[in-house]
């Protein structure tokens, strides 16, 4: 199968459970407060229905265009802008008729659910599959930045540690680039110097420019020879499988990037590369460096694990019991969620440049892995439904966070906003949510003709 319709299988699995999920956080406190419920729509409906079915006072169906979904609840003015019932007297089991507070609920119900649910499959994967990761402080001699230029442009290099960012400590090697990425500010240790740098405002933009050099922050691995690459300007040398790179020439050789620029200054030279045999005794080799400055060896012959087991970095791994992936599973949607937020706020500063990595379907889509995975599927749900409850509870009209903030208003100052000054702030809100559904995709489509 191809692995564009699995990603699109999988776009649609959780797109429509994130869906049901969400409008059942309204239709159970609407039905539990004697609140009629007229339509429960997954995708939206317009003209006609690709299937619907009433049961009891409640239409439940699919529509054709998969934006999103709806629960209609009778007295609301909501997105179908149906405002004929308005104009009838209040009936007791209409939205409009009951008191704020339950009201309010009702409409806290979508996002609700959404956290919760994130958190509940963060639980769940906590559970299941525990957590492997490598402890940032097991890197005893920092990283491998692998392009150059955007390790110019944040100010970091080869061999640097870094230690918190905004001052908040980094345990885990995975967090490094998501932290920079969010923050302001770098502790960096070099050269046994600590010292703070500041995190470029653009620097998302950068990023954004190239993202196949994203990654560029990598663990520094041995030089471990898998053989010889087709073509090989050493085809004849007796390079062999598992062989380890130690020197060149005269120069000693810890780490793969160290022999980057040694390579560089020693184009078309022959030079004699000194490896240590899987059983450990020591050979020298006598061989050419290519114009490209390589020396024509394939790499990959070890495996992460096997690599930790050298010594290079550690592999830990966590495993929960059920009560222990409870907090675990909440830290992490919570943490999700704050890394959201961040992410948002980079979103509104036009100097960070971050508004153009704004996403439509596409780029959600894209999320998936290309090939069928369960534990990556439900990450990735959890990671979205906690996007549709922070996206959702926004003080846009049309959104759940409009109506929060209306209702919260009448709370407040016991006053209730007119149906009019309701219908022209849904209207407004509608147009606001095509504008930045249009610009969203229209990324999408921009970074696939042009990137």
């Amino acid at each position: 199968m191809s692995p564009i319709v699995i990603q699109v299988i999988q776009f649609f699995l959780s797109l429509s459970l994130l869906i049901v999920l969400h409008e059942l956080g309204h239709f159970i406190p609407a039905k539990i407060f004697k609140t009629r419920v007229e339509k429960f729509y997954l995708f939206f409906d317009i003209k006609f229905s690709l299937f619907k079915k009433k049961i009891g006072e409640t239409v439940y169906g699919i529509g054709w265009l998969p934006l999103g979904g709806y629960v209609k609840i009778a007295g609301m003015i909501d997105e179908s802008m149906d405002t004929e019932a308005m104009k009838e007297e209040p009936k007791e089991w209409e939205f409009r008729s009951k008191p704020a507070w339950q009201r309010l609920i009702i409409m806290l119900g979508g996002v609700t659910v959404n956290f919760i649910l994130a958190v509940i499959i963060y639980v769940g994967l906590a559970f299941a599959y525990g957590d492997e990761y490598i402890p940032a402080d097991s890197l005893k001699d920092g990283f491998w930045v692998t392009e150059k230029t955007l390790g110019d442009k944040l100010g970091v290099q080869t061999g640097d540690k870094i230690l918190a960012v905004d001052g908040n400590k980094i345990e885990f090697f995975r967090n490094i680039l998501p932290e920079i990425v969010y923050g302001e500010t770098m502790t960096i240790v070099r050269d046994g110097r600590t010292f703070e740098q500041e995190i470029p405002v653009d620097f998302i933009a950068t990023l954004s420019e190239d993202r196949d050099k994203v990654r560029f922050l990598n663990l520094r691995v041995p030089f471990i020879i898998k053989g010889l690459s087709k073509g090989s300007i050493n085809k004849g040398v007796d390079f062999r499988e598992f062989d380890e790179v130690i020197k060149i020439n005269d120069i000693s050789v810890t780490y793969l990037d160290e022999a980057t620029p040694i390579l560089e200054e020693n184009k078309g030279k022959d030079v004699i590369v000194t490896v240590r045999r899987p059983g450990g005794s020591i050979e020298s080799l006598q061989a050419k460096v290519s114009d490209e400055g390589v020396l024509g060896v394939a790499l990959g012959a070890l495996t992460m694990k096997e690599i930790a087991e050298k010594g290079y970095f550690d592999i830990e791994t966590r495993e929960y019991t059920f009560l222990e992936s409870i907090p675990a599973g909440i830290d992490k949607g919570v943490k999700t969620l704050n890394d959201y937020i961040k992410g948002m706020k980079k979103i509104f500063n036009p100097d960070t440049g971050a508004y153009k990595e704004v996403g439509g379907f596409a780029a959600i889509g894209g999320l998936f892995p290309e090939s069928w995975d369960w534990p990556v599927f439900w990450n990735t749900t959890a990671f979205i439904s906690i996007i549709l409850a922070f996206m959702n509870i926004l003080p846009i009209p049309a959104l759940d966070g409009g109506h929060v903030t209306f209702l919260l208003y009448e709370m407040v100052t016991g006053r209730k906003p007119s149906d009019k000054f309701l219908e022209t702030a849904q209207m407004i809100g509608f147009l606001i949510l095509i504008a930045l559904l249009l610009f969203a995709n229209g990324n999408d489509l921009y970074k696939w003709l042009f990137k």
